[in-house]
């Protein structure tokens, strides 16, 4: 892309993103890395929404690494609540205990080191870097791809994983470092998130509100549909995923262990039931204390 495009489309993107921006407390100046990471886990596959009462009360409850590393994985766990996947709670405890142990009680800054954190991938690590410490790194979510895929190269949706010509484009329509080593990346990284989520979303597209419309290479080309292979909704009613929820949600709500009797109770199908506990056990996420009696860890 010509530099003079370049820096009108980081100029749309910026200026919209000042006046549409969503006030967000992972996104605030007072914001702390640690919130921040907090925060990139519990969005995984979960909406805004739904994070931001459990957000608030994580980081009431535990507003440091070290304030989570001190508790249990149950406590984690349990304060966890409906987010889903709830595997996160702990890898995120784990993480706030190499944070702890290894790096002072601080938040990495450098992506390689964020790297190294339990439950840290390319994304986060990329999304931490950037969001809390402002550094320049490709941050691809899903909304971003999605806004790149269809400005930039033409199609509805990107492909189903991020190919090197995709991470390519990206690196290359990043904002660059100025001559007093200030950039624009960050805010350009978040103002694509947010177009991608409050505008140019994956089933209604608002185009007659996008800031890109004029320079839309999907909208130019007449919006040719998704041609790629095919994509598969997530189910939920009958599996296991559901299963799994049920009894995780007896043993959060309980006040110590609780009998299999319960879990019977919360699913009636005997050999789900019984593979979603073993799942569940084998996760870390539940300990069977008795012959027939379940908990929550407390390691």
């Amino acid at each position: 892309m010509p530099p003079d495009e370049l820096a009108a489309l980081h100029a749309t993107v910026l200026e919209w993103y000042a006046l549409h921006a969503r006030d967000l407390p992972w996104r605030r100046p007072e914001a702390s890395p640690w919130s921040v990471l907090v925060s990139e886990l519990m969005l995984q596959q979960t909406p805004v929404a739904r994070v931001l009462p459990v957000h608030a009360a994580w980081l009431e409850r535990w507003p440091t690494p070290a304030a989570l590393a001190a508790a249990t994985t149950g406590d984690a766990v349990r304060a966890w609540g409906r987010l889903g996947y709830p595997r996160r709670a702990l890898r995120l405890h784990a993480a706030a205990t190499a944070i702890t142990t290894t790096h002072g009680g601080e938040v990495p800054q450098a992506y390689e080191t964020l790297l190294t954190l339990p439950g840290v991938g390319d994304y986060t690590a990329a999304a931490v870097a950037s969001f809390a410490y402002g550094r320049r790194h490709v941050v691809l979510d899903t909304n971003v791809r999605r806004v790149i895929a269809r400005a930039v190269g033409g199609v509805e949706h990107p492909a189903r994983s991020v190919t090197r010509a995709e991470r390519d484009r990206a690196a290359a329509l990043l904002p660059g470092v100025e001559a007093d080593g200030s950039s624009d990346a960050a805010t350009w990284n978040v103002g694509l998130m947010e177009l991608g989520a409050l505008v140019c979303t994956a089933a209604s597209p608002a185009c007659d509100r996008c800031p890109l419309v004029d320079r839309c290479a999907w909208v130019a080309a007449g919006r040719p549909a998704y041609d790629g292979p095919p994509r598969v909704a997530q189910t939920w009613a009958g599996t296991d995923r559901q299963c799994r929820g049920r009894l995780m949600a007896v043993l959060r709500d309980a006040d110590g262990p609780v009998p299999i009797s319960a879990l019977e109770a919360a699913w009636a199908g005997a050999e789900q039931r019984e593979r979603c506990l073993r799942s569940l056990v084998d996760d870390g996420l539940l300990a069977q204390v008795g012959p027939s009696t379940y908990a929550l860890p407390t390691d």
